[in-house]
C-alpha cells in the first residue's frame, strides 16, 4: 500500500495544454494535491508521467478472466480504466451477471466502468440464456456503478423506431447516461438516422470512408484493435484531423494478447505512423474520461492520482501504474494479488448438452440438389465475414467438408434446450484435420466448432460440454491428441490466475495451428461466427442467417 503522502519527479505531460515539464507531483490519500513546475522544458533523463491509459470499451468476458485478473494482467501496461460492456455474461444470465462483473472488479484497485448491456439478447434469430426488456435496463442505467448504455447492435431496430429498442435508449437520454453504437457499414442517411436517435459512438468502422462519415455527422469513433477485429491501421489516419472524436478500444482481447500489451501498443504504433504526440494522448486517455463521465484523473491538481510512468514518449513501456496513488504495477510486474473467487454455482447456467444433439447422424449435411452451396468466408483480423457461393463435396448424398478447397462443416449446438444442432459450411478457417470448438460464441454463447469431420467434431464439442464450457482442440481420439481450458464461470471466464490462463490459451491456439489454421487467433475469429448482428453470413443455433437481409438463408428444424 502506497503511503498517504507522497511525491515523484519526472517531466509531466500535460495534455490539455500540450506542454511536457519537469515537475514534482504530491499526493495525499489518492488525490494529486499539488504539480510543482520545476522546471518549462523537461529534464533529460527523466522519466515521463501521464494519465493512465483507458479501453474505451471491452468485454472483459473475452479475455476469459474474470475482472480481477482482467485487472491483474491490464495495469502492467499502463491500463487505469475500462468501459466495459457485459453483455457477454448478461446474455448467459441476466443482471445476476451483471452484477457479478461489478462486485468482482470492485475487490481490486482498478477503475471498471460497466455499462447496461442493450441487447440481451442480440436479436431474435438466436437462442440465448436470459433476455433484458427496457424496464430491466432502465433500472440498471438509474444505479450509480452503471456509467452508460451499452452498445446498440440493434440498428435496424433504430432505424424502424422499435418500440423497446427506443425506449431504452430514451431511458439514457432521460438520465443523462451516454448510448454506445454498433453500426457496422452504415453510411449516409441511414448514419444520420442513427446518430440523431441519440447513439453517440461507433466502435465497428473498417474503413476511413465509413468513419469519416459519422465523424462529419458528429459521432465519436473508438479504433479498435483486438484479437480477431484490427481496424487500427485503417482509420488512425483519421485521428489528427479529428482529435477531440476519437478514442482507442481492444473490444475483445484474449488472455494471450494482454499479456503482451493493451493500449499502450496503439499509442506505440501511433508514433510510428508519424502522428503527433498530443492528439495520440488525447485519445488513449482524456476522450473516454469526459464522454462518459468516468471517475479517472488526468493528472490535475485535485484529480485522483492515476498516473503511469514512462521512459519514452516512442515506445511507451511502462515502468509504473498508479491508481488513487497506489502502485499497482512496478517494471512488468503487477502488483494486485489474485483474489480468491470460487465458481459461482447459480445463476451461472454450467454449459449442457445432451447425447441426442451429438449424435453422429444429427451432424449430417443433406445434399438437397446438386450445385452451389452458400458458405461463410472467414477472414482474418475481421469480423464481418464474406458470403460465398462455392460447388459442395458431396458423398453418400451427404455434404461434406473438403480440407483441399479448404471448406469445413460448422456446428452450433444450442447449449440452454435440447435441440439439433444448425450446420453449414465455412471457408478460411485452414484445418487439415480434427476440430476446435468454443462456448465463447458471441453474443448468446451457444457452442460453435469447426472441423474436418463428424467425429472430430463430436468430440471436440463434448470436451467443452463436459468442463461445464470452455475451449477445446482436437486433433485425435487419444487424449494426448486433445487440449481442453475450462471457462466454468458462464462457459466465458475461468476463476483461476490470468497468467496460467493465458499461458493455456496460448498452448491450445498453438495446437489449433499446428492443425493447419493461418488465422492469427483461430479461437477468436470462431467466437465471432455465430454472432448475427455482423456481415455478411453467420450461423446462429438457429440457422444460418444473411446479416445484410437480416433474415435465414436456411433455417434449422428447431428455429422457431
Amino acid at each position: 500500500m502506497q503511503e498517504s503522502s507522497w511525491t515523484i519527479r519526472g517531466n509531466r505531460v500535460d495534455i490539455q495544454r500540450k506542454a511536457i515539464e519537469y515537475a514534482e507531483l504530491t499526493i495525499e490519500a489518492g488525490i494529486l494535491q499539488k504539480v510543482r513546475i520545476l522546471k518549462d522544458v523537461p529534464e533529460s533523463g527523466a522519466p515521463f508521467l501521464l494519465p493512465g491509459f483507458i479501453d474505451s470499451h471491452v468485454h472483459i468476458e473475452s479475455s476469459m478472466l474474470i475482472p480481477a485478473e482482467f485487472a491483474r494482467l491490464a495495469v502492467v501496461h499502463g491500463t487505469v480504466a475500462t468501459i466495459s460492456d457485459p453483455h457477454e455474461i448478461a446474455n448467459v444470465c441476466g443482471i445476476s451477471g451483471v452484477d457479478f462483473m461489478i462486485t468482482n472488479g470492485q475487490q481490486v484497485p482498478f477503475k471498471f466502468h460497466f455499462g447496461a448491456p442493450s441487447c440481451v439478447p442480440a436479436t431474435i434469430f438466436e437462442t440465448a440464456g436470459a433476455a433484458l426488456n427496457s424496464r430491466e435496463v432502465e433500472e440498471l442505467l438509474t444505479r450509480k456503478d452503471i456509467y452508460y448504455l451499452s452498445e446498440m447492435m440493434n440498428f435496424p431496430g433504430v432505424l424502424n423506431g422499435d418500440e423497446e429498442v427506443m425506449k431504452k435508449i430514451a431511458a439514457a437520454k432521460r438520465l443523462g447516461k451516454p448510448v454506445d453504437g454498433h453500426a457496422p457499414g452504415l453510411r449516409g442517411e441511414q448514419a444520420a438516422q442513427y446518430i440523431a436517435a441519440g447513439i453517440s459512438t461507433d466502435h465497428e468502422c473498417f474503413t476511413e470512408e465509413e468513419a469519416l462519415d459519422k465523424l462529419q455527422q458528429g459521432m465519436k469513433i473508438i479504433i479498435r484493435e483486438g484479437s480477431a477485429a484490427k481496424n487500427f491501421d485503417a482509420l488512425i489516419g483519421l485521428l489528427q484531423q479529428y482529435p477531440d472524436q476519437i478514442m482507442f478500444c481492444s473490444d475483445d482481447k484474449h488472455p494471450d494478447s494482454l499479456v503482451e500489451g493493451h493500449i499502450n501498443q496503439l499509442c506505440a504504433r501511433a508514433i510510428q505512423q508519424g502522428i503527433p504526440l498530443f492528439p495520440i494522448l488525447q485519445a488513449a486517455c482524456v476522450n473516454p474520461v469526459h464522454h462518459y463521465g468516468m471517475r479517472v484523473g488526468l493528472l490535475e491538481e485535485g484529480h485522483p492520482a492515476d498516473l503511469i510512468v514512462v521512459n519514452d514518449l516512442v515506445d511507451f513501456k511502462v515502468e509504473a501504474t498508479y491508481i488513487d496513488g497506489v502502485l499497482v504495477a512496478s517494471r512488468g510486474k503487477t502488483m494486485i494479488a489474485s483474489v480468491a473467487t470460487p465458481v459461482p454455482e447459480q445463476p451461472f447456467y454450467p454449459v449442457k448438452i445432451y447425447p441426442s444433439q451429438l449424435s453422429l447422424h444429427r451432424m449430417d449435411y443433406p445434399a438437397d440438389a446438386e450445385g452451389l452451396i452458400p458458405v461463410i468466408g472467414a477472414l482474418d483480423g475481421q469480423l464481418i465475414t464474406n458470403k460465398l457461393f462455392l460447388r459442395a463435396k458431396i458423398a453418400d448424398d451427404h455434404i461434406t467438408g473438403d480440407t483441399g478447397s479448404d471448406v469445413l462443416k460448422i456446428v452450433v449446438v444450442n447449449r440452454y434446450r435440447q435441440a439439433p444442432p444448425a450446420i453449414a459450411m465455412i471457408h478460411g478457417f485452414g484445418l487439415t484435420c480434427g476440430a476446435i470448438a468454443s462456448s465463447v460464441a458471441h453474443d448468446s454463447h451457444n457452442i460453435v466448432a469447426v472441423g474436418v469431420d463428424d467425429e472430430s467434431l463430436a468430440t471436440a464439442i463434448q470436451l467443452v460440454a463436459d468442463s461445464r464450457g470452455g475451449v477445446s482442440c482436437v486433433r485425435g481420439a487419444a487424449k494426448e491428441e486433445q487440449l481442453l481450458l475450462p471457462l466454468p464461470v458462464g462457459g466465458l471466464m475461468s476463476t483461476e490466475d490470468g497468467y496460467q490462463i493465458a499461458a493455456a490459451y496460448t498452448a491450445i491456439a498453438q495446437m489449433a495451428k499446428d492443425m493447419g489454421s493461418k488465422l492469427s487467433a483461430p479461437f477468436m475469429t470462431l467466437s465471432f461466427m455465430a454472432l448475427l448482428v455482423i456481415p455478411h453470413l453467420k450461423l446462429s443455433d438457429l440457422g444460418l442467417f444473411d446479416g445484410d437481409r437480416f433474415s435465414f438463408l436456411t433455417k434449422t428444424n428447431n428455429s422457431r
